[in-house]
């Protein structure tokens, strides 16, 4: 069932863990979240990216995330959120049909014009009682991964600034903060990590929702950890894309003469599902429904 998302993160933050907010941008990953969720009776946040907009629509891949959430995940608190939204024409647009939570990055920008979008944003949604997160420092993705290799880059100085982040969430009063604390955008085992003093201390100076992204490539002890440590949201995305393609990868090769599409998405729809147990499991939600 649909849920305010800050509803669903006052329970997390007094019951200690976290909620995973999975990416989706078709039926099948939709359904292997809201079964998962369903299955472990755990609340759960279904996200869409601005690529996976335009890839369908925004009303159509809202609506296929309702519909889902609203049948298979229907015991459970579903919210649908805008990950990294950075047109507003298109956060416009999911606060327009429906979407209960948007994310506002405008962390590339000066802190200024940050601070501005994100006031921006914040003002859209509230006639709609619509969470908005925003996001204070850098986190790597690829690219950016190769310039830190080629010392081009600091990876010190693209963390949030604890006291930065104080004085951010003063300014804009959103509900939810991304933070970056050593994660990288992708699936990096052993590369990405997480500066948990510094967490702990922005943890202690702001008091909304912390946010982290980038988690794909973490160990299951630092992920609890960082929920010990302050963060109510863990991100994931590269994991479903990987165990999705590896399955598909499988089905295409070893079951040539197979036309049905649906025998053949079957197994990355149980596979993925199987993942986000995985992550539900680590972050503590299951069964807090």
């Amino acid at each position: 069932m649909i849920k305010p998302l800050s509803e669903m993160l006052a329970k997390a933050e007094k019951g200690g863990y976290a909620i995973g907010a999975f990416n989706t941008s078709n039926l099948e990953i939709t359904l292997a979240i809201a079964r998962a969720a369903a299955k472990l009776k755990a609340p759960i946040i279904i996200q869409t990216s601005e690529s996976a907009i335009k890839y369908s629509n925004t009303t159509v891949i809202y609506n296929l995330i309702k519909n889902v959430a609203e049948t298979v995940a229907r015991k459970v608190p579903v919210a649908i959120h805008l990950d990294h939204g950075q047109d507003l024409s298109i956060i416009k647009e999911c606060i327009k049909v429906g979407y209960n939570s948007v994310h506002i990055d405008a962390s590339e920008k000066d802190f200024a014009t940050n601070v501005r979008l994100s006031k921006k944003v914040r003002q859209l949604a509230k006639k709609s009682h619509v969470s908005v997160q925003s996001e204070l420092g850098s986190i790597l993705g690829k690219e950016g991964l190769v310039r830190l290799e080629k010392g081009e880059i600091n990876m010190e100085e693209l963390m949030t600034d604890p006291e930065q982040a104080k004085k951010f969430v003063k300014l804009t009063k959103v509900d939810a903060l991304a933070i970056a604390v050593g994660t990288i955008h992708g699936r990096f085992v052993g590369l990405e990590k997480v500066d948990q003093e510094r967490l702990k201390k922005i943890h202690s100076l702001v008091k909304i929702p912390l946010v982290l992204h980038g988690a794909s490539g973490l160990p299951p002890k630092d992920l609890k950890e960082a929920v010990a440590n302050g963060v109510s949201v863990v991100n994931i995305d590269t994991n479903l894309r990987l165990v999705f393609k590896k399955s598909l990868w499988k089905s295409m090769n070893q079951e040539r003469n197979i036309i049905d599409p649906r025998a053949i998405l079957t197994p990355s729809i149980v596979s993925v599902q199987a993942e986000v147990e995985r992550i539900i499991k680590i972050l503590g939600s299951a069964n807090k429904a």
